[in-house]
């Protein structure tokens, strides 16, 4: 990756400080949407990081992402022409990275940048990343709310995932929800138009909290209105999100899952 930023889009005009290249701002403490869990890095994961962490992993930087130098060689794109418009979705949060690696697998000429705290869960993906033989992901171990900020330029994404973020069942800790409007805001910034938000959640409570905060979102719209008006709003699963096993557990339960897709306009 080279040492310059990509260019970037016009800095919005209702919130100027939110284009990657504004200066950066003193650091402030934030209530934070996640907790550092604690757990255990296995051999096989430790072993991953030794052998794949220079390839896949991207460190967090305070200027943009080169992201055609970050994904030389990543997908079946023949040439650098067809790279240059080969999709590039990001992931908040993904787990042990069962769900991602098998869409990356199901979507090999999409490019994913997935961002998760959870050393574990890092390494967990980098073993599936060798096991499976995947290009197309790279991955950034840092608060994805300082990606955003600081790497990823306005109108440069084409898709973000955000699958099961933790719910904070209790009132009290609700304010700790990652799906907010100002989050929401800055991603919608940084979707291409026509890009997406694909968000799902088996707690309705926070489903119901994510269909109100994007339809408060101007620059987004609900996909499901026009194509599916009798889901209420929530959209079908599309057919690049697996089942995973504990969303399998908790349909044998009788539990729900609601997937929400909206559209940059």
């Amino acid at each position: 990756m080279t040492d310059q930023p990509t260019p970037t889009a016009a800095p919005d005009a209702s919130d100027p400080s939110d284009a990657v290249d504004a200066p950066v701002k003193p650091f402030m403490r934030t209530i934070k949407s996640f907790v550092k869990r604690a757990g255990r890095t296995t051999t096989g994961q430790a072993k991953a990081f030794e052998e794949l962490g220079p390839k896949f992993l991207l460190p967090y930087q305070q200027n943009a992402i080169d992201f055609e130098a970050l994904y030389v060689d990543s997908t079946r794109a023949s040439g650098p022409k067809d790279l240059n418009i080969s999709p590039i979705v990001l992931e908040i949060g993904f787990g042990m990275g069962e769900a991602t690696a098998h869409i990356a697998g199901v979507l090999p000429d999409t490019r994913f940048l997935c961002c998760e705290v959870h050393e574990p869960g890092v390494g967990a993906l980098l073993k599936r990343i060798g096991e499976q033989n995947l290009t197309n992901i790279r991955i950034c171990a840092h608060d994805a709310v300082e990606v955003i900020d600081h790497m990823l330029p306005l109108q440069s994404l084409d898709g973000v995932h955000i699958f099961f973020p933790d719910p904070w069942h209790k009132t009290k800790h609700n304010k700790r929800r990652l799906i907010q409007s100002p989050l929401v805001a800055k991603l919608a910034r940084r979707l291409k138009v026509g890009g997406y938000l694909h968000c799902a959640t088996d707690w309705e409570p926070y489903a119901q909290q994510i269909l109100e905060v994007l339809s408060a979102e101007p620059l987004l719209k609900n996909r499901a209105l026009a194509t599916n008006p009798e889901l209420a709003g929530y959209a079908p699963k599309p057919h690049y999100r697996p089942l995973t096993k504990f969303e399998n557990r908790g349909i044998k339960l009788g539990h729900g899952v609601w997937d929400v897709v909206f559209e940059r306009i």
